[in-house]
């Protein structure tokens, strides 16, 4: 697209045109300034201030007192228990995410619109509600409480309901990362494949996987943090039986409503530290697929 002062006759109507197209795309200095200091000082009062009180109180007793709350028996069997739901969670989503992002990015069908809607419904419903709705059905007075029951199997107040309500509230992470992603690539390159002789399976490892690896990694690690940091679906389908049930956030609401605030905080630094770890990763990935994007760009100019 020709410049103002490419069409504009070369008076002072072009000289006006410039000023008027900086004006629409520069702020003054002083506006600039005030939007890089709220930025900045929210981003002090409500992410690192925190972040920093979070470790302050983990050591406010010592390193020694920290160290016993972190490989105290219950905080390790917390530990222990928020990997192994997040270790379930995450892979099950994982293959969720890519077949409805399949399914929804290439495929016409009835009811389409219908689960890509149910795709989001654990962002809109509570997650207490979720872990409630758990209870109703596996609980003892639930739908089918009683046939567990006699069957001797536990869903509600052990591994497998937090299993579950860490499914629930976590499975839409893969799907949103994948589904316009796979939707702006379209399925020019895996028609070639197929009219190349390839199978659906050779297709999916070898052409549409290489293309969603980066945004399939990003929704993966998001996925993950949401799994370890889940409080209010766990919180009422885990029975907060200590050692047992009890991940890492209610692990650290117990030892807070104990009035043990260094224990507390000790926890809640180990989760922190996941966070940073998480942030860091989530980073990387980034910076990894704008860098092939770049690399992709220079490519087609040459």
């Amino acid at each position: 697209m020709a410049s103002a002062a490419a069409i504009l006759p070369a008076t002072g109507h072009a000289r006006e045109g410039r000023y008027e197209n900086n004006a629409a795309t520069r702020e003054r200095p002083w506006v600039r300034a005030l939007i890089l200091t709220l930025a900045l000082s929210f981003f002090v009062l409500f992410l690192l201030l925190p972040l920093v009180v979070v470790f302050h109180q983990a050591l406010a007793k010592g390193w020694g007192t920290a160290a016993a709350a972190v490989t105290d028996p219950d905080a390790l069997a917390a530990v222990r228990l928020t990997l192994l739901a997040a270790g379930i969670a995450v892979p099950l989503n994982l293959v969720f995410g890519v077949s409805a992002a399949w399914a929804i990015a290439r495929f016409e069908f009835r009811g389409k619109q219908v689960l890509s809607t149910l795709i989001d419904l654990p962002f809109s419903v509570s997650p207490v509600i979720a872990g409630l709705i758990y209870v109703l059905i596996f609980g003892a007075q639930g739908w089918f409480g009683s046939w567990f029951i006699e069957h001797d199997i536990k869903i509600v107040f052990a591994v497998p309901g937090i299993v579950l309500a860490t499914i629930f509230v976590t499975f839409p992470f893969v799907a949103r990362e994948l589904i316009p992603l796979m939707q702006a690539q379209g399925r020019d390159d895996e028609e070639a494949a197929t009219v190349l002789g390839a199978t659906g399976l050779q297709t999916f490892w070898r052409v549409t996987l290489p293309n969603i690896k980066w945004g399939l990694l990003y929704g993966t690690i998001l996925c993950n943090a949401r799994a370890m940091g889940e409080f209010g679906a766990v919180s009422v389908v885990s029975g907060h039986i200590r050692g047992e049930t009890n991940t890492m956030p209610l692990h650290v609401e117990i030892l807070y409503n104990e009035y043990n605030f260094a224990a507390a905080f000790a926890v809640a630094s180990l989760l922190a530290m996941l966070a940073l770890v998480t942030l860091a990763l989530k980073s990387w990935v980034e910076w990894q697929a704008n860098r092939v994007v770049t690399q992709k760009e220079a490519m087609v100019r040459k």
